[in-house]
């Protein structure tokens, strides 16, 4: 693949079709709410109430099937067993982050903080954000908000066409990674949640320089092995994720083929019981990685919790220049 010059500029991700998707959702989802309202207006209350709240919190219900559906398919699963109670505790969390997620930060403030510039401090390894399915840049806006806290700059990608096929985000990671190594001249790390760490690795195998210039790859509920959920999908990428399907099988063959030993050795893992998007919860665990077992979260909010956020900030490879 040809690459871009390695002192290119690019400026944060300009458009996202995804947040103009996103935000007719809203809209329309407002819209039928007030029509609700209207049409239901002096009959009981109930109905009144029961109408607008399955319009507005009916995702719940989905979470729920999700949920469900987890507790059976990981019986049989190497990982630790989330209780009930837990996967109780993690639908209630994804309930909550899902509105501010999707409903917010992407489709309406996914440009809010932009990436960084030539002036960040260079003493420290850049950060490239590799968002997951039906998502943008905005997703990361917590740990943005972190990294510049701490002086740590970033780059991110809006992986489009949003239902395309994963082999066609490797050039937007590729951008990404070399105007991330350009800030500081020191390779940068990937931070990845879902299906974004699929894509880092579809781009890991198909650049020649890959290991030279990305020094460490992270990577958040990632269906390394693909996910139940995924055969009920009819778009290019959920396809893709199938459980030993035949992108996922031909991915690990280049892999092994450029990595025959060692070959998952530069990443490092999180992955969770009580994801209900990705599972069975071993899916998400690479043979020989740092795989990192996280207790009771969920798909979306794993990414935002402590032990990720802080985990993945303290790794060696986030340290400096002279860092393994």
């Amino acid at each position: 693949m040809q690459h871009p010059h390695p002192f290119a500029t690019a400026t944060t991700p300009a458009s996202s079709t995804l947040a103009r998707l996103q935000q007719f959702i809203v809209f329309a989802t407002a819209g039928l709410v007030v029509v609700w309202m209207a049409w239901s207006w002096g009959r009981q209350v109930w109905v009144m109430v029961a109408g607008g709240a399955l319009l507005l919190f009916g995702y719940a219900l989905v979470l729920g099937l999700e949920f469900f559906a987890v507790t059976h398919v990981n019986r049989h699963d190497p990982s630790p067993k989330a209780t009930a109670g837990s996967l109780v505790k993690a639908w209630w969390s994804e309930v909550r982050v899902a509105p501010l997620v999707f409903s917010w930060r992407q489709p309406f403030r996914w440009r809010c903080l932009p990436d960084s510039d030539a002036g960040a401090r260079a003493d420290r390894p850049a950060v490239v954000f590799v968002h997951g399915f039906v998502c943008n840049r905005g997703f990361w806006l917590p740990w943005m908000r972190t990294l510049r806290t701490r002086g740590v700059p970033y780059t991110s990608v809006n992986l489009e066409p949003v239902f395309g096929s994963i082999d066609d985000y490797i050039p937007m990671i590729d951008d990404a990674v070399r105007r991330a190594q350009t800030l500081t001249g020191i390779a940068p790390v990937l931070v990845c949640h879902s299906m974004g760490g699929l894509a880092a690795r579809a781009w890991r195998a198909a650049t020649p320089d890959a290991d030279t210039i990305v020094r460490h790859i992270v990577t958040i509920g990632s269906p390394h092995h693909g996910t139940w959920l995924a055969q009920f999908s009819r778009v290019s990428n959920g396809r893709q994720m199938k459980q030993e399907g035949p992108w996922l099988q031909a991915l690990r063959q280049r892999e092994a083929q450029r990595w025959p030993t060692g070959t998952y050795a530069p990443f490092t893992c999180w992955y969770s019981s009580a994801d209900n998007i990705v599972f069975p919860a071993s899916t998400a665990t690479l043979p020989g990685a740092d795989n990192r077992f996280v207790q009771g979260q969920p798909h979306v909010a794993m990414a935002f919790v402590d032990e990720v956020l802080e985990g993945t900030l303290s790794l060696p490879a986030l340290q400096g220049r002279l860092s393994p």
